[in-house]
């Protein structure tokens, strides 16, 4: 009776030891590269890895690092999905961290960094190097200050990193106060940018390694296996929409083919091809985080605006102009981040609404004369229209009834549908607007174009 008993008891220590033996053997290492421009398209594929790497047990994520900088929203973006990660976090400053990678980085817990490395200079600039407000370099300094903080890092070397016109002589290293003498960015009038071995002077790094293989061996991870990620189509289809030049095309090409949609009867191609539109402009803005609540709230007032012009005040005045207004100002919010941002970001805001708007008018004017002359519009756009076997005539036969009255059974702005006793036509105005149920005298048929006016008797 002893034996059953001891056989049992050593039972789940095997099974915990046998356990034990497979997790260290399956060790999984998930390697993020954050190189070149940072952009809207890179913070969704950093939360998408960061959450699968919590679902698969991932014994660290390494970010590895060389790039100049980019946009301050998408690197705060990053910055609060690595602090919020589950798995621990490794930057493999691969060469350099500069600008919004310095941020990226030290949001990390562990900093290695390979020799001739640096690490800085992250004060908000635009294109020309020209540097940015006040308000855009205090919200970016204490962002840097603030990371540092909690990840137990040196936040005077941090905001030195943004602010050059602050000086110190002294920090605290392992609670000790050390002079500073190696760094010209503890002067005013200088920024801070560290070298490999100024950062593991400073406390800013924690050790180097000059490939993946040697980090991985001072991380005690060399056994692991490494997965190497790249971002998926979805996340590129995204960086692509979020260009400033191709969302403000996405946005008035929506903005014109829905107005182009109320001055006709129905629903038709325009409507649905402008619905599309917007709505890959401001789906893509939603998922970079571009797009806010009140920004797509004054979208919605202009677009009703100009529904309450095209449907309920004939003609076109002060509605649609205000809903005009107000949806190319909304358009413009959106392709703003929610945080503060230099000058040359809205800069290619409005540029890129520009070259939008006026790229989108002309294409949607080509686009309408090509597509006017098919025979494919013909047909949709007057479906009595001879098929093809009989052969097409210019005269539809309609000659004969001019002179004669009949009813609007649409809104003529200035094309739209009239009955004419049971026959049911196509006919466009001489320009003015014409209520539905209003009755009509045709003036004159030119093959399938059928010309109506106001009947003198109503009116």
């Amino acid at each position: 009776m002893i034996t059953p008993k001891y056989n049992i008891g050593i039972l789940p220590i095997i099974f915990v030891l046998f356990a034990g033996f497979l997790h260290s053997a399956e060790q999984k290492v998930y390697r993020v590269p954050i190189q070149g421009v940072i952009d809207l398209g890179l913070p969704a594929f950093v939360e998408r890895v960061i959450e699968e790497a919590e679902n698969d047990q991932v014994e660290v994520i390494i970010f590895d690092i060389d790039t100049f900088g980019g946009r301050v929203d998408a690197a705060t973006q990053i910055k609060d999905a690595i602090l919020g990660s589950g798995v621990p976090t490794v930057a493999f400053i691969n060469r350099r961290a500069i600008s919004a990678g310095a941020l990226i980085s030290l949001s990390c817990e562990t900093i290695y960094m390979t020799s001739g490395g640096t690490i800085g200079a992250a004060t908000a600039v635009d294109m020309s190097g020209k540097k940015a407000s006040e308000k855009v370099i205090s919200y970016m300094r204490e962002e840097m200050a603030s990371t540092a903080e909690s990840r137990d890092r040196n936040t005077i070397i941090a905001k030195c990193m943004v602010d050059e016109e602050l000086s110190f002589t002294h920090v605290i290293i392992d609670g000790d106060s050390v002079e500073v003498t190696d760094l010209e960015g503890r002067k005013e009038g200088k920024l801070i940018t560290l070298t490999t071995e100024q950062a593991l002077k400073y406390k800013i790094a924690d050790g180097t390694a000059e490939d993946m293989d040697e980090l991985l061996a001072s991380l005690e991870l060399s056994e692991a296996t490494v997965k190497s990620f790249s971002e998926n189509w979805s996340e590129n289809l995204v960086r692509f929409l979020t260009n400033p030049v191709v969302a403000s095309l996405l946005t008035t090409f929506g903005f014109l083919g829905i107005l182009f949609e109320l001055q006709s009867p129905g629903w038709g191609i325009p409507g649905t091809f402008g619905a599309v539109c917007l709505a890959l402009s401001l789906g893509a803005s939603a998922i970079v985080k571009l797009a806010t609540m009140s920004d797509l709230l004054i979208v919605l007032v202009g677009l009703v605006l100009l529904m309450v012009e095209g449907f309920l005040i004939p003609g076109f005045g002060i509605a649609g102009v205000a809903g005009i207004g107000v949806i190319l100002w909304g358009l413009y919010l959106l392709l703003l981040p929610d945080v503060p941002v230099s000058e040359e970001v809205y800069h290619s805001a409005l540029t890129g609404l520009t070259i939008g708007l006026i790229g989108g008018v002309i294409a949607l004017v080509l686009l309408f004369r090509m597509v006017t002359k098919t025979k494919f519009w013909t047909k949709l756009t007057f479906p009595g229209v001879e098929s093809q076997e009989e052969g097409y005539s210019t005269s539809i036969g309609l000659e004969n009834l001019v002179g004669k009255s009949g009813v609007a059974t649409s809104d003529l702005r200035p094309s739209g549908w009239v009955l004419l006793g049971d026959q049911k036509i196509f006919v466009v105005t001489e320009g003015e607007f014409v209520k539905k149920d209003q009755s009509i005298k045709i003036l004159s048929v030119d093959g399938n174009r059928v010309v109506v006016r106001v009947n003198a008797i109503e009116s």
